[in-house]
């Protein structure tokens, strides 16, 4: 190796290992732009309601706020409600819903990149890795000299190193079920929807006043 000089790598040999470094910051644009469509979508469907992390719920823009209903655990989905009294004497309700046993917002118990949205992107962006480290791998197999294979061998490792927090989408968040939660399904859910449109009442509705906030 003392009489290596970058004259004696090829082209082919410097194009392969720019390449495969080059993929990798592809795959991060990928992600990024995944992670950014994510983020719209989410702040578009919480309308203006703010997640409080550290009471488990979500406050509205009237300052009411929606509790923990039901967690599916197939979907990794909590779902949030608002109290039906409260939701159907409000002001804004044409505005916030048209359900009249509470306003509904579901959270992705996974933060990104383990929610079902980001693994599928991420499954895509690592694919795009490994296609990129190919091309170096498979002209390491031509047999070229040493210089070249070392070229080819930091390339690839740099590569590798680069990508390896893209796959962390492989990891699950523990998941914190507050006591009282039920385990329901979305199927679960649409059935017990049209029942629930032809109550009278509601327990949330004989809750004493001042009790949501602080619960």
């Amino acid at each position: 190796m003392s009489g290596f000089s970058a004259s004696d790598v090829g082209v082919e040999v410097w194009l392969a290992s720019g390449y495969c470094v080059a993929v990798v910051g592809f795959a991060y644009v990928i992600d990024a732009l995944a992670r950014r469509a994510a983020s719209v979508s989410e702040g578009g469907v919480s309308g203006g309601f703010v997640y409080r992390k550290d009471h488990d719920a979500w406050q509205c823009p009237q300052d009411q706020w929606l509790w923990p209903q039901s967690f599916d655990p197939q979907n990794r989905v909590m779902r949030y409600r608002g109290t039906p009294s409260i939701c159907n004497a409000c002001p804004v309700k044409d505005r916030c819903t048209t359900s009249s046993s509470g306003r509904e917002i579901q959270r992705a118990v996974d933060s990104w990149p383990a929610s079902e949205a980001a693994r599928f992107h991420r499954g895509i962006a690592c694919t795009v890795v490994l296609l990129g480290l190919a091309w170096p791998l498979g002209t390491a197999l031509t047999a070229p000299g040493p210089g070249s294979l070392l070229v080819l061998g930091v390339a690839v490792a740099v590569a590798s190193l680069l990508s390896v927090p893209l796959w962390s989408h492989l990891r699950r968040s523990t998941v914190f079920i507050p006591e009282g939660v039920a385990h329901r399904s979305l199927d679960d859910v649409v059935a017990e929807r049209e029942p629930a449109r032809r109550r009278s009442s509601y327990g949330s509705d004989r809750r004493q006043p001042g009790t949501e906030a602080t619960e």
